[in-house]
């Protein structure tokens, strides 16, 4: 599995080109990230190149274990594996908020879990 690093930022309303490595082929998506400022979180949208939407509300959340995939159950789209990684060991709350995505937390796009 190649992880790679996605730049993320604490900007509460970003978007951009996400060019991967997935599945040994190059794949590249549109995103929009937005910090949900009533349940204290980020989620982000995945679109196709053309615009076209793949995903929408994708919590951006932490854990351990499989569960920590937060595209686990998309699998059959066949778009990878994302894990929100606590980098600094940030123990409470234990996902990123407003401030700290991008350096406290950061996102690691790898490839498709294997079943």
């Amino acid at each position: 599995m190649s992880d790679q690093l996605v730049a993320f930022t604490n900007d509460p309303n970003q978007s951009g080109e996400l060019v991967l490595s997935i599945d040994g082929t190059q794949k590249s998506y549109l995103y929009a990230l937005r910090f949900n400022t009533i349940a204290n979180y980020w989620v982000g949208t995945l679109f196709n190149l053309q615009g076209s939407l793949i995903l929408d509300s994708i919590a951006f959340v932490t854990g351990n274990g499989p569960a920590a995939n937060v595209l686990r159950q998309f699998a059959y789209l066949a778009i990878g594996s994302l894990t929100i990684v606590n980098q600094s060991n940030v123990s409470s709350p234990d996902y990123p908020d407003d401030t700290d995505l991008g350096t406290d937390f950061g996102a690691m796009w790898g490839d498709s879990p294997t079943q």
